[in-house]
């Protein structure tokens, strides 16, 4: 008697299994290395030589003179829309990366401003919202970069003098020994913080974006030179990393945004003040129920209609 073909996708019992092991024994595996980590913090600062490098560097750098303090209105807008754009993109580039059946296909419409010498190009409906999201992200990022370098901002986040290293593994040590630096990030952000902002702002956003032009229809294929250069293969294999890296950046951020004073520190970002109200925790209230709304509307239903005004949709 034979056994039944196993439909494309799914899983074996057996693979399903083996998943769920490494789930059980990783969660607990993962809490023994943390526990390990803060034991072994705790010995490295009571050591003497260790306690007075944490004097000589407590976990900060000075700013520059004339550094701007406390955070203008643009900073919390361009702060939403950079954490919401980025929670769409994370979503649909793993739809990308995982759909088997796409849910339809767009190919644009070769008139009006979006016409070119080149013929149109169908792509999933995944693709091309994950596409639209990338293309107001960068916007996005292009303003937040003019306003950042115009207003001086740019000195919050920018290392200025080499003690931004010492002064940064200063601070996770005393992250990992659980003596948390103090701190006041409406005036100064600690060395770990601005270096972190730095990667991701000068880093790693940049390279989400050439590997993700490399990667798109919009890169051009007839460019040989550039092209073995820069190969395809390349790009996918950093591309994804820095997703990775982003999701990991976002539960630190929102963690220790929750954990060192959150109504502070939801009123540096969403009020502009630097005071214990309750405006900033509203806004923030109201800005998760917009992502939780873009969540729930970013499905085919609703994206066909929007994508159609761009271009041809077919399922």
């Amino acid at each position: 008697m034979s056994t039944p073909a196993k439909k494309p996708g799914t899983l074996s019992s057996k693979s399903t299994s083996s998943r769920r092991s490494r789930l059980y024994w990783g969660v607990p595996a993962v809490l023994v290395a943390l526990v390990l980590l803060v034991l072994l913090a705790k010995w490295l600062v009571s050591l003497d030589a260790v306690a007075a490098f944490l004097r000589d560097y407590p976990g900060h750098s000075n700013l520059p003179e004339g550094a701007p303090v406390g955070f203008p209105a643009w900073l919390g807008w361009q702060h939403f829309l950079n954490g919401f754009f980025l929670l769409l993109i994370i979503r649909s580039g793993w739809q990308v990366r995982t759909t088997t059946r796409p849910s339809g296909r767009w190919t644009r419409n070769n008139r009006g401003f979006l016409r070119t010498k080149r013929p149109p190009t169908t792509i999933t409906l995944e693709l091309w919202f994950h596409l639209l999201l990338d293309a107001l992200w960068i916007i996005n990022g292009v303003v937040f970069a003019i306003l950042l370098f115009a207003t001086g901002q740019w000195m919050r986040i920018v290392p200025t003098s080499w003690d931004v290293f010492p002064n940064a593994l200063s601070a996770a040590l005393q992250y990992a020994s659980l003596n948390w630096p103090t701190e006041n990030g409406w005036i100064n952000y600690n060395a770990l913080q601005l270096l972190a902002y730095f990667v991701t702002v000068f880093i790693a956003a940049p390279l989400a974006f050439i590997t993700g032009l490399r990667m798109s229809a919009a890169w051009p294929a007839s460019a040989k030179g550039l092209n073995k250069a820069y190969p395809i293969e390349l790009a996918r294999a950093i591309h994804f990393p820095v997703m990775i890296y982003f999701v990991a950046f976002i539960v630190v951020h929102v963690f220790l945004v929750l954990a060192t004073g959150a109504l502070r520190n939801l009123n540096h970002m969403y009020a502009g003040t630097d005071g214990e109200g309750w405006l900033g925790f509203w806004l923030f209230l109201a800005s998760v129920a917009a992502m939780a709304a873009a969540w729930f509307l970013a499905r085919p239903i609703f994206l066909r209609p929007i994508a159609s005004l761009m271009g041809k949709v077919s399922r």
